[in-house]
């Protein structure tokens, strides 16, 4: 709402034209004139003032009264008066603040009252009007550009109200481009700020799926291992101090691992995995007490440290779920084929009696959305242009959860 301090300024520049304008009413009164011409004048005056005071705030509204002023003006044969000058203020507030349509009627109103003028105003009164305020070297000027008085009221005229509204229509166009410039510049802000957050999220999720696989891997192997130990016997001391230097050793490394990948934190780049390679997850679960059938197939091939990663990650994910998943008496099949680009595969025989392994058993393939390890490794795997395949199969030693996943071959 607009508050009476943004109006008074706009009030005063009325209350000035309406004393300027009494001032002028005053010194009307002439012995030939049949009437007083004072009281219209005066109400003339206050309906100018008043369209001058609305012309920021109500631009319609003040060129609306102005036409009422003006036709009352015509209609009842009122002289012409000095301070309808003003009128100018609202042709420019009209161009500069009125809406589209009011600027348009604006514009259409300056020849429509040059045309209204010359057919209605009576010689006298206009040459009375100008003599009156000294433009008599004016009207000698203009007049000979023609022998008629109409078309020198009529360039006098749209002179006096086109060149305010030419004004506040070039202000009206600069005040748009700087709108728009700065409109620009707030899209740009939080263009930059959304990536920045987008940003933020992906590095958290990244820092989630790395924590996730670290803890989730040690952890399994960790309850391998500590299970492992209960079936040994009490006097095999070599074989319980053995196991118990591997859960060290599982936790040392996976320690080892959150720590890097927290400093990593921020700096927009995965952690290097560890330089023992693809091997040494696979002898990390088969140290825990875990049978695992491995073969690898083709020639292996060096990878940039960004598939490197990948495939780190993605076998340890696959090592977890068959641990956590997968049936304690039979072996855990993993191949690697090394044939255009590298295939991982896994594949476990599902302990149907666990209750975690439920999921498994419900469909095949498995949904994408079944989890935040398969989700992790699909994200890792579709950000170097890698595919992920996980599905359930039913074989003669009972149901079986098989994952696959590709991951492109580049040279270093």
């Amino acid at each position: 709402m607009t508050s009476w301090r943004q109006w008074a300024p706009d009030l005063g520049a009325g209350l000035v034209v309406l004393l300027v304008g009494l001032v002028e009413t005053l010194n009307l009164y002439h012995p030939y004139y049949a009437s007083d011409p004072r009281p219209p004048a005066a109400l003339i005056c206050l309906g100018i003032a008043t369209a001058v005071a609305l012309s920021r705030h109500l631009p319609g509204a003040a060129l609306a009264l102005v036409w009422a002023v003006c036709s009352l003006q015509v209609v009842f044969g009122t002289q012409l008066l000095m301070v309808e000058l003003a009128i100018g203020a609202v042709a420019f507030g009209a161009a500069r603040w009125g809406s589209t349509a009011t600027a348009w009627l604006s514009a259409l109103s300056i020849p429509a009252a040059a045309v209204i003028s010359v057919f209605w105003i009576q010689p006298d009164v206009f040459y009375r009007a100008l003599d009156t305020a000294g433009f008599r070297s004016l009207i000698d000027t203009t007049s000979r550009f023609s022998d008629r008085w109409q078309i020198t009221a009529a360039i006098l005229g749209m002179s006096v109200l086109g060149v305010p509204w030419l004004a506040g229509l070039a202000l009206r166009f600069s005040a748009r481009a700087q709108q728009s410039r700065e409109s620009q510049v707030t899209a740009e802000a939080q263009r930059d700020q959304a990536e920045e957050i987008a940003e933020l999220r992906e590095e958290q999720a990244r820092l989630a799926r790395d924590v996730h696989d670290v803890v989730g891997h040690s952890l399994a192997v960790i309850l391998a291992q500590a299970e492992s130990a209960q079936y040994l016997k009490d006097a095999d001391t070599s074989a319980l101090k053995q196991t118990m230097a591997n859960i060290a050793t599982s936790a040392r490394t996976s320690l080892q691992d959150v720590r890097q990948v927290l400093t990593t934190t921020g700096g927009g780049t995965a952690p290097p995995a560890r330089t023992a390679g693809l091997d040494s997850l696979v002898d990390g679960v088969r140290a825990s007490g875990h049978e695992i059938d491995s073969t690898e197939v083709g020639t292996p091939q060096p990878l940039p440290p960004e598939l490197e990663v990948v495939a780190f990650r993605v076998l340890q994910e696959m090592l977890t779920n068959a641990i956590k998943h997968g049936h304690r008496g039979a072996p855990i099949q993993v191949e690697r084929h090394w044939e255009g680009e590298l295939r991982i595969e896994v594949r476990n025989v599902i302990d149907t009696s666990a209750p975690e392994t439920q999921p498994l058993m419900m469909a095949e393939p498995i949904p994408e959305q079944s989890g935040q390890g398969l989700d992790g490794m699909r994200r890792r795997l579709e950000s170097v242009g890698g595919r992920l395949d996980v599905r359930r199969r039913t074989e003669a030693g009972g149901p079986t959860f098989t994952a696959t996943a590709w991951v492109p071959v580049r040279s270093r």
